[in-house]
């Protein structure tokens, strides 16, 4: 106990930023991840022709076994040392991609990003909890993950931009050996640069414990993704009864563990649960815009992916600006103070979006868009320092496998809350014209794609008014979405001012 006092004081040098850069690569490489494969897909479905079923899984499944894994991984690290399973994680992550660039197979292809998923798995937690350790005083801890938070959400919105430029040029296997070369940079500097841990030596996790996570984690996201795309029904029911069901044994037999896979008492800490609670509030409502924005610049402003792409590039600037400015915030302003601000910042943009964004063009949607992003980037960065610094630097990585679990419900829930209004709004709003069969009329209500489609293949005395109709719909459900974001960041906010400041946050 005497030496904790100086531990807590003890300032990173040059070779922890150093470090920080490493832990920056796979960051990157998982952001570009969550969407080059999308643009890649109308490619490798030609080249491989894959069934409807496995597409589903080529897109799917990768970010199905990152989230099933996280918790595992997070308690793995903890106990073999967070280096040594980033290093296996990076290795396995590199041989995987090669394996999915030249799957000659649809059904091989499934199976590598069934592999990357799980070497993903690694990657997040691993460099969190390292930052834990290389950065034990908590302002330097907090800009370290603000610069961790900056590299993960410019990545995300920079992929469509990456991915278009790389598709123009070569195969659709060369977006997936983008991360290629960033793990061979992180194996070869790792050893170097990031400390040695021995880890708990908490011996190998149990694993029922194991099954009983994925069995929890898996069907839910399931659940939330099949709600997104189909809407409520029996599978959805089944899925999400699973999952709870299973969630609810993994959690009783935590209790009874000595040595559990997740310390569950972690959520009878306030300030670590009312940070996870805001973390995702926070980015249920940022991705349900988030995957909105893409669609509505290409099908209602008329733009290319590429162009597409381009105009995302607002949303990753106040992404950096808002992370990096976030650390010197909080030297004059609680963080309880500095979370309610930016959420509330976000509820102003969210709200805008909901009553004039989507109808005024694409540049003001994508400016309040822009200003919603930039309201909800410290929140990030908050809430996954809170997690962080919740807990002590042995448990680091169990923490952020929790926190990166709620982002990636998050993420989920975002869509699928998005998808279940935007269909709503749509199919109420939509009016087809005359003249159209009743099949053309069932592929139009579906979604503006559908419309899109259908308006090719129809007179444009018909097309004309169609898309009109078709467009106007769409638009008014991202209002309504951006209405949906505006009560949930109400909520970020009053948790912010209540929970995280009784925390002591």
């Amino acid at each position: 106990m005497d030496t904790e006092p100086v531990i807590a004081t003890e300032r990173a040098g040059p070779r922890a930023w150093a470090g920080l850069a490493v832990l920056a690569l796979p960051l990157l490489v998982l952001a570009l991840d969550v969407s080059v494969l999308y643009l890649a897909a109308p490619a490798l479905t030609a080249d491989l022709q894959p069934s409807a079923t496995q597409q589903l899984w080529i897109l799917d499944i990768y970010g199905f076994l990152i989230a099933g894994f996280l918790i595992t991984m997070g308690a793995l690290g903890d106990r073999i040392g967070r280096r040594r399973l980033l290093l296996i994680g990076a290795a396995a992550f590199a041989a995987a991609s090669v394996l999915a660039a030249f799957a000659p197979t649809a059904g091989l292809l499934v199976a590598a990003r069934a592999l990357l998923g799980v070497a993903g798995a690694t990657l997040m937690p691993s460099t969190l909890g390292l930052i834990s350790t290389m950065f034990p005083d908590p302002a330097q801890r907090r800009f370290a993950v603000a610069v961790w938070m900056t590299t993960f959400s410019a990545g995300v919105a920079l992929g469509p931009l990456i991915g278009g430029i790389v598709l123009e040029t070569y195969w659709w296997g060369a977006v997936v050996l983008l991360g290629v070369p960033a793990m061979l940079l992180l194996l070869v500097l790792g050893p170097w640069l990031l400390p040695e841990e021995t880890g708990t030596g908490g011996g190998r996790p149990d694993l029922l414990s194991v099954g009983l996570s994925l069995a929890a984690m898996l069907p839910l996201v399931l659940a939330v993704k099949n709600l997104a795309a189909h809407g409520p029904d029996g599978g959805v029911l089944v899925a999400a009864v699973v999952g709870a069901l299973a969630g609810v044994l993994f959690v009783r037999r935590q209790r009874r563990l000595a040595d559990p896979l997740l310390d569950v008492t972690l959520f009878t800490r306030p300030a670590f649960t009312a940070a996870v609670s805001v973390l995702l509030i926070g980015l249920v409502a940022v991705n349900g815009l988030f995957f909105l924005l893409p669609q509505y610049l290409q099908l209602v402003a008329g733009a290319s992916a590429l162009t597409a792409g381009i105009w995302m590039l607002p949303l990753a600037a106040v992404t950096v600006v808002g992370s990096l400015l976030t650390p010197v915030l909080t030297r004059w302003l609680r963080v309880s103070t500095v979370v309610a601000g930016a959420a509330a910042l976000a509820v102003l943009g969210s709200l805008l979006v909901g009553l004039v964004g989507a109808g005024s063009g694409p540049v003001a949607l994508v400016a309040l868009i822009t200003g919603t992003v930039l309201g909800l980037s410290p929140i990030g960065v908050l809430a996954t320092d809170l997690v962080l610094g919740s807990v002590p630097s042995a448990r680091a990585g169990a923490a952020a496998s929790i926190s990166e679990t709620a982002g990636e419900l998050g993420v989920a829930l975002g869509v699928a809350i998005t998808g279940s209004v935007l269909t709503a709004v749509y199919t109420g709003r939509l009016v087809p014209p005359a003249g159209l069969s009743g099949d053309a009329v069932e592929r139009a209500g579906e979604g503006l794609a559908g419309a899109v489609a259908v308006a090719g293949e129809v007179p444009a005395e018909v097309a004309g008014p169609l898309l009109a109709s078709a467009r106007a719909a769409f638009s008014a459900g991202v209002g309504a979405v951006g209405l949906v974001g505006a009560v949930l960041l109400t909520g970020a906010v009053a948790l912010a001012l209540t929970a995280l400041r009784r925390a002591g946050g």
